[in-house]
């Protein structure tokens, strides 16, 4: 599925570079394809009871680099505007605790190793509109937006490591669970001249005890024609708890992408 998603935007970019200016005269479009370095910190709990294992001091998981995708697509006025981004996100990584801890129904052995792998991939899609007369009035020098994002939030944490009061036997213990939510997105361009511009983005919701925020920040460039390239900042808070899967972990890291816009 990520693949698949991946390739999509690849695709959608190369379609937009050879098609004619004239076909998107009724339409604004923006895609980018990128890399995010992901540093994750926090803790996952899994069962009841389950342990609160640090994801880096207990289970030692590393950084990671992700291909991400991205369009915007502007719709004549009267119509919500729309925006898609795919975010892979995994990690994987050995460690140890001194104590035996628990995940799931397994309890697994202090002293050894546990083989973890943790991915989060993200699917968002967001219905938006410009702030009315903002651009014009500053004269395309600043332009907000702000709308309604719905967001496909994939859990898939599996940890194998040797089973208390039972050495020698290897178990593996799993949680797969698939989240949707919805959240405010809000977002603000500031382009001082024409081929700079400075943004940033903003997603988020908390209910109960659950919370998701997602901030990102980027310097834009375009060198020529409908191309830019891009650098920036992302960071995530995702707080889970449901289904017996409380997790308080956070994900960031610089990104680079590179794209058109029309």
């Amino acid at each position: 599925m990520r693949r698949a998603i991946i390739r999509l935007a690849c695709l959608c970019a190369l379609a937009l570079l050879v098609m004619p200016y004239e076909a998107f005269a009724f339409l604004g479009v923006e895609a980018a394809v990128g890399y995010w370095r992901q540093s994750p910190s926090g803790t996952v709990q899994y069962g009841s009871p389950g342990s609160v294992l640090d994801v880096i001091s207990d289970l030692n998981l590393g950084d990671n680099n992700e291909v991400f995708g991205r369009i915007k697509i502007d719709l004549p006025p009267g119509l919500p505007n729309i925006y898609v981004m795919a975010t892979p996100t995994s990690f994987d990584g050995t460690g140890q605790t001194t104590l035996p801890v628990q995940y799931g129904n397994v309890v697994f052995a202090g002293g050894s190793p546990l083989q973890t792998k943790l991915k989060l991939d993200q699917y968002d899609l967001a219905l938006y509109y410009p702030i009315p007369m903002l651009k014009a009035a500053t004269l395309g020098v600043l332009n907000a937006e702000i709308g309604l994002d719905a967001r496909q939030l994939k859990y898939d944490g599996t940890i194998t490591g040797i089973v208390y009061l039972s050495p020698g036997i290897t178990q593996t213990s799993a949680k797969s669970a698939t989240y949707y939510i919805p959240m405010i997105y809000a977002a603000v361009q500031v382009k001082p001249v024409p081929v700079v511009s400075f943004e940033a983005e903003f997603r988020g919701i908390t209910y109960g005890s659950n919370s998701y925020y997602d901030y990102i920040g980027r310097l834009k460039v375009m060198p020529y024609g409908p191309l830019f390239i891009s650098g920036g900042y992302r960071y995530e808070q995702i707080k889970i708890d449901q289904d017996n899967l409380l997790t308080n972990l956070r994900i960031q890291g610089p990104f680079v992408e590179a794209g058109i816009s029309f």
